[in-house]
């Protein structure tokens, strides 16, 4: 028998998982998936939370019920990958061989790599909303805020959905404004990037979003320090504030870390186009837990995944791999009052305005408000859970296409 390891059982692997027990022969392959945790978590539904949007249990489902029946999973955290012995290393000492393994750990946050954060105002006066704990203590403090300076801080890129971050200034107006005080709130935008975005198109349309909803934007902020009243810059800038809301530093799995494999976030070198480990055979990378250039987000996971199952099915039969993921993202961003506009990009092409998926019909608009950008934002929780993590076709290619879209003059 021979075995495909997947480490992880979020986004990615999870779908990756699903979609392998339909590929491969399970009279020759078993798949397993190793992962402790006992539930799984939409994340995309993190933003909404603190709001009062959403309750945490539509959030989380019980892990055995996302996956397959003829998926293998073992209970058990990773201590160490040992590439050359093709074997993963469990805590307590047992030893899972593999053939082909997957690296789908994610990323997770690390407030602890910046000084002060973790300090006396931690989950008092600061708190993220990238964990689900966090974002319940954060609808918590904003039910109960009655007027101040809210500063909403990027510490540093990559992250997990890099515009979650505006689309909470968005929703945070709105919040204020429903609640009868946003004329008491002081918003600040604080970020590390020159303007709202990486991508000059996107950032000028978002940076006019934050401008119209009098959010203030402080920019090329890199956070050395946080005490409990303000952040400061190592430039020595300080943003004062009365609650902070960060998103934290970002990296990948401690395991990636202690075996030896990651960049100094403990990312995994991957190459960008077949999504490859580095300097490791038979090993793959997907989701948060790769270095690629491509978006921390749901729908990359979803776009990697399709060359990611090709290049197993390759490599277990000893052929070629295929190079063909593009660095595909499409995310809807919620700007608030019910609306939202789509982004569609890739490792080449920024965000450009235009219909999607359809040429010239949509139905969705790409940089541009609607109320039906907003809905397709909302519906997407039943796709995931009934279509994406069970390894369902979904009617959405995996290579960007330029078709509806308006390219800027020369």
């Amino acid at each position: 028998m021979k075995h495909l390891l997947i480490l992880g059982a979020g986004t990615a692997g999870t779908m990756v998982a699903n979609r392998m027990v339909r590929k491969l022969s399970l009279e020759e392959w078993d798949v397993t998936v190793v992962d402790p945790d006992t539930t799984h978590l939409y994340q995309p539904g993190l933003l909404f939370l603190p709001f009062g949007n959403h309750e945490e249990s539509e959030l989380v489902r019980a892990r055995g019920t996302t996956l397959d029946d003829r998926v293998r999973w073992v209970q058990r955290p990773v201590l160490e990958i040992d590439g050359q012995a093709r074997s993963v290393q469990l805590e307590g000492g047992d030893r899972l061989p593999f053939d082909l393994l997957v690296i789908a750990s994610g990323s997770r946050i690390r407030p602890d790599l910046t000084e002060g954060l973790l300090g006396d105002a931690w989950q008092r006066s600061v708190f993220d909303f990238y964990t689900l704990d966090g974002a319940v203590k954060l609808r918590d403090a904003l039910a109960k805020f009655r007027g101040g300076r809210v500063v909403i801080n990027l510490v540093e890129l990559p992250i997990k959905c890099p515009v979650a971050p505006l689309e909470f200034a968005f929703l945070a107006d709105e919040f204020f404004k429903r609640r009868g005080i946003r004329d008491d709130v002081e918003l600040t935008y604080v970020t590390p990037l020159d303007g709202a975005f990486t991508k000059p198109i996107a950032s000028k349309r978002l940076g006019h979003l934050l401008q119209e909803k009098s959010v203030k934007v402080e920019t090329e902020f890199a956070v050395g320090s946080v005490t409990d009243h303000e952040i400061v810059s190592f430039d020595e800038r300080r943003v004062p504030f009365d609650l902070l809301v960060t998103i934290p530093t970002h990296s990948g799995a401690a395991f990636v870390e202690r075996s030896g494999l990651g960049n100094e976030l403990a990312f995994v070198p991957t190459d960008k186009h077949s999504l490859a480990a580095k300097g490791l055979e038979n090993v793959f990378v997907v989701g948060d837990a790769t270095d690629v250039p491509a978006s921390k987000a749901g729908s990359v996971a979803h776009f990697e995944a399709e060359t990611l199952i090709e290049n197993l099915e390759r490599a277990a039969s000893g052929r070629e791999l295929v190079s063909t993921f593009d660095g595909h993202a499409n995310c809807f961003v919620e700007t608030g009052n019910g609306k939202a506009l789509l982004i569609d990009f890739n490792y080449d092409v920024e965000p450009l305005p235009g219909k999607y998926p359809l040429p010239g019909l949509g139905p969705f608009s790409l940089l541009e408000e609607s109320k039906l950008n907003h809905q397709g934002k909302l519906a997407f929780r039943w796709i995931y859970w009934n279509g994406l993590l069970p390894g369902k076709p979904i009617p959405v290619p995996a290579q960007m296409s330029l078709a509806g879209k308006e390219q800027p003059a020369p």
